[in-house]
């Protein structure tokens, strides 16, 4: 198999753009307040609903019965997992690029019930990514509660608005995070350990002195301060070369987390690259800083040696953390990919669960060798909550939005900029002040996302809207990034109204379908999807749907296709820059 980098953008560019940050550290006023609008705004699109449903056969041909829940533990584009606990408390956070909030935090009692609290990144003090790519801005967080001080810890690269590697604390993550505090040194991905003699220590993806072979790299530790939090100067030292036999050019060993049991040390990476190839292998030391030995037995995690045609395929595993729990069993949570029929990855990177068997000298996941389950044992004494009482849905689900709660669902983002900038909540839905920018544009966009979590799925929105001229249009968006999207929505030509289909691929944009409309009522506007196959429809005053643009494919959806470490996602949009001109 191809160990190469999967990606169009590759991590080798973003670590030069890291070398510039400094450059770009003032950020233009484009952000807004802390909590969306409320009452009357500027005139825009009105959105009264949003309902989206997932239909995947997996789930229909595996239902639960007692004592089971669903793996992923969170669907959709929540990739690069990092876990910690504190008492029965546990924390878990997620990548999210040019997302806005960013680093996505949830909390479990019990490592099956999952409730999203917020994001660690939530002010426009701690995240600008206003001019990011989608792959760029935030990477690979990695959550530490360190019992040393009684203090959480987040630490992770931001590639956007001068940051570089950072760090932000709290002593309650329910009540926020601090400001980030700039870290002094490069490379990605790094991670804390917090020794239980009081010692603090960083570790990191990095650059080798020389490059030996595409994708080299190597793992990196130096001594924390945590009173200064800051890096020791002249404490680092690399403590693996290239991965666990250099020999045989392994690539992109990154994501490393140390643990200690038993008065060892043990040092976890990803490595093969966050594709096909993805890994998770373990080292051992009588020293935090080594010398580290590989076990015999890496990979520990992986699903890069199976079948192909497997069914219910779960692929690219790796990049994981582990947490004890209370009762001293461990569990590990990972990315991993569950591609379509045709092969595509539309859901992006998701966040599974395995438990670990660390009876030997080293952690190994139970069952994560051979082809995964879509579904796991609960542990012990635990109900599956999962949708109820404000956890997070699993499985196919329905989730729908009237837009009357005057605080947003923590899953709806925006990309590269607030949320509130553009949204303001009445009684009658949520409205959109449209923004002087195209979805097509690397900038903030009125567009508020929510994650494709299913490979089988239909989301619907109403729209009240009379765009005004052919620089208007509202609707909805299926949006991988600025180059790779579909445009569905309602614009002017003339005196004429139309229903607009255009489809963006590698940045070249062509109208699929037009057709006039009287617009004298609400409009449905409705996006299906079977694998790899996408269908657009509309509905005049709650009619039937009518299709625009027969069968389209969901290739430049796909994160293989458009490159990058998103998965797709589908947006509320308006803009008064539009482009997309209708075809009588």
């Amino acid at each position: 198999m191809k160990c190469t980098y999967p990606f169009g953008l590759t991590r080798q560019l973003l670590l030069l753009a890291l070398a510039m940050l400094t450059a770009f550290s003032s950020v233009p006023s484009v952000y807004g307040k802390s909590k969306p609008k409320s009452g009357k705004s500027a005139k825009g699109p009105l959105f009264s609903q949003f309902v989206y449903q997932g239909d995947d056969d997996v789930y229909k041909n595996h239902p639960l019965v007692a004592g089971e829940f669903y793996n992923p533990i969170l669907q959709g584009c929540y990739p690069d997992p990092s876990i910690t606990r504190k008492g029965d408390d546990y924390y878990l956070v997620c990548s999210s690029f040019a997302f806005f909030p960013g680093v996505p935090i949830f909390h479990s009692k019990d490592l099956v019930n999952w409730k999203q609290i917020g994001h660690v990144l939530d002010r426009t003090s701690q995240l600008k990514v206003h001019d990011t790519p989608m792959s760029a801005g935030v990477y690979a967080p990695d959550i530490k509660y360190n019992a040393n001080n009684d203090t959480f810890y987040m630490i992770t690269t931001q590639f956007a608005g001068g940051f570089g590697n950072i760090v932000v604390k709290t002593k309650d993550p329910m009540k926020g995070w601090s400001d980030p505090v700039k870290l002094a040194f490069n490379g990605i991905d790094p991670s804390l350990f917090f020794d239980d003699n009081g010692k603090a220590y960083v570790v990191h993806n990095d650059a080798p002195e020389k490059d030996l072979y595409q994708g080299h790299r190597v793992i990196k530790i130096w001594e924390y301060d945590v009173e200064k939090d800051a890096i020791i100067p002249g404490t680092d030292k690399v403590i693996v070369n290239g991965g666990v036999d250099l020999s045989k050019k392994p690539i992109w060993i990154e994501a490393p987390h140390i643990y200690k049991k038993d008065g060892k040390y043990y040092l976890m990476c990803a490595e093969g690259g966050t594709g096909g190839w993805h890994s998770e292998v373990i080292f051992v030391s009588d020293s935090p800083k080594g010398p580290y030995v590989p076990a015999a037995n890496n990979p520990i995690l992986s699903q890069r040696y199976l079948a192909n045609d497997r069914k219910n395929m779960v692929d690219w595993a790796g990049h994981a953390d582990l947490v004890q729990t209370p009762e001293g069993k461990y569990y590990g949570v990972f990315l991993a990919v569950r591609p379509n029929e045709e092969k595509r990855v539309n859901t992006g990177r998701e966040t599974f669960i395995l438990p670990v068997d660390w009876s030997g000298e080293f952690p190994v996941f139970e069952n994560g060798l051979i082809p995964m389950e879509p579904k796991l044992k609960m542990p012990q004494g635990v109900e599956n909550k999962t949708g109820k009482d404000g956890f997070m849905p699993n499985g196919n689900f329905t989730f729908t939005d009237n837009f009357t709660n005057p605080a947003l669902d923590y899953r709806w983002i925006g990309v590269r900029g607030p949320r509130e900038e553009f949204v303001s909540i009445s009684s009658k839905g949520m409205e959109i002040k449209p923004f002087a920018a195209n979805i097509k544009e690397l900038k903030p966009t009125s567009t508020l996302f929510y994650r494709q979590q299913h490979r089988h799925f239909s989301a619907t929105t109403t729209l009240s809207y009379k765009p005004q001229s052919n620089q208007e249009l509202a609707g909805l968006v299926c949006y991988q990034k600025e180059s790779f999207n579909y445009v569905f929505g309602i614009t002017k030509m003339d005196k004429d109204f139309y229903v607009v289909l255009e489809r963006t691929a590698r940045g070249k944009s062509a109208v699929i379908a037009s057709q006039k409309i009287s617009l004298d009522g609400p409009v449905q506007l409705q996006v299906k999807a079977v694998g790899d196959k996408y269908q657009f429809a509309y509905a005049l005053n709650q009619g039937d749907f009518v299709n625009l643009g027969g069968t389209v494919s969901g290739d430049i959806l796909s994160t293989d296709v458009a490159g990058g470490f998103t998965g797709s996602l589908v947006g509320l949009y308006a803009t008064t820059t539009n482009d997309v001109v209708p075809q009588p």
